[in-house]
């Protein structure tokens, strides 16, 4: 972006790696967000880099250098910029390495574990995290209980728990007690309240891959930069087809039932 080079203010900030687009709209909107000194609620307000942006009283700037990693998150880690409980963060694990500043794409539940993705790039943020991109999420998930193939019959058909419906894309058994889950749009701690909703005890959820991403035998708590096919994958995923729709999108790895899903996205 050059000195005169205009973006609206909620773009400016997701390049400058504060947050997600939309989660930038609503930091304007809250009255977090200073041009210059000023208050600024109005979205689509115009900023350069010559302006004095801030938000909650800190400047921000459109990062030179955009950071893409994946890391595996163990349990008991929160995903979030600040937990007034002062649980660990996720983001902790990262800081000692990157001077940039970087935030989660999407969420995974505190007790969950596995890959999550990080980066100061909003706009790619934006294609990875949002439901309409259609981006597969495959867990492993073990249980106290044998698992009613019943269940995952009906969770593939889709279920009502409490009002949400719930719908899954494929599974695979492992054990009777361990099976593989494919989700595409998941919601705020998705597969604890369908197994739940069966008595089921689940005791571990560990996510695998998100999109073609793919966890395999990266340790706990330890992290990878992403390989530029990886981020192009999702770059590419976000832009509409010469035809008009969404490009085709490949698939991760695949069985008779593909794997993936895309449960607790948020704590």
């Amino acid at each position: 972006m050059s000195e005169r080079e205009t973006l609206r203010l909620q773009l400016y900030l997701a390049r400058a790696g504060v947050a997600s687009r939309r989660a930038a709209e609503r930091l304007i909107t809250e009255g977090a967000v200073t041009v210059n000194g000023e208050i600024v609620t109005q979205l689509g307000t115009k900023v350069s880099t010559d302006d004095d942006v801030r938000v909650n009283r800190t400047r921000v700037r459109i990062e030179q250098q955009h950071v893409y990693v994946a890391l595996n998150k163990p349990r008991r880690y929160l995903c979030s910029a600040s937990d007034p409980q002062g649980r660990p963060l996720a983001s902790s694990l990262l800081e000692p390495h990157f001077p940039q500043r970087l935030f989660s794409v999407g969420r995974l539940d505190f007790l969950s574990s596995g890959l999550i993705l990080f980066t100061n790039d909003g706009e790619f943020a934006r294609i990875a995290a949002h439901p309409s991109s259609r981006v597969e999420k495959e867990y492993r998930v073990d249980t106290q209980q044998p698992i009613p193939e019943d269940l995952l019959k009906q969770y593939r058909a889709g279920v009502v728990v409490d009002g949400d419906r719930y719908t899954l894309a494929s599974y695979r058994f492992k054990t009777p007690r361990s099976v593989v889950l494919t989700l595409v749009e998941g919601k705020n701690r998705e597969i604890r309240r369908v197994f739940a909703s069966w008595r089921i005890t689940v005791k571990r959820i560990h996510r695998v891959r998100i999109g073609i991403v793919e966890l395999k035998e990266l340790p706990s708590g330890q992290y990878r930069p992403l390989s530029r096919k990886e981020i192009d994958w999702f770059l590419t995923h976000g832009r509409p087809s010469r035809g008009g729709g969404r490009s085709a999108r490949p698939t991760g790895p695949t069985s008779n039932d593909t794997d993936g899903g895309s449960d607790d996205d948020r704590d």
